[in-house]
């Protein structure tokens, strides 16, 4: 991951969230699913440096991910 950021540039805050105290707060945490348990969904939020919430996904099941375009555009848009 490391690498990715360094090749691209991009500056990210990245959190270690070991009592899952913010997956809760975000509502994406969840005890006990059909592929796993005590983990967080797979989710994706950027955040507007006023803090508000820009984007958010949030996935029903572990192997779903946001389409690409789809971050690349809301990742855009808060740069403009």
């Amino acid at each position: 991951m490391r690498q990715y950021f360094e090749k691209t540039g991009l500056e990210l805050t990245v959190l270690v969230d070991e009592e899952r105290s913010v997956l809760k707060a975000y509502g994406v945490w969840h005890r006990l699913g059909l592929d796993a348990w005590n983990i967080a969904r797979p989710a994706l939020f950027l955040i507007a440096p006023d803090r508000t919430i820009h984007f958010s996904f949030v996935a029903d099941s572990q192997g779903e991910f946001p389409g690409h375009e789809e971050v690349v555009e809301a990742i855009e848009t808060l740069n403009r």
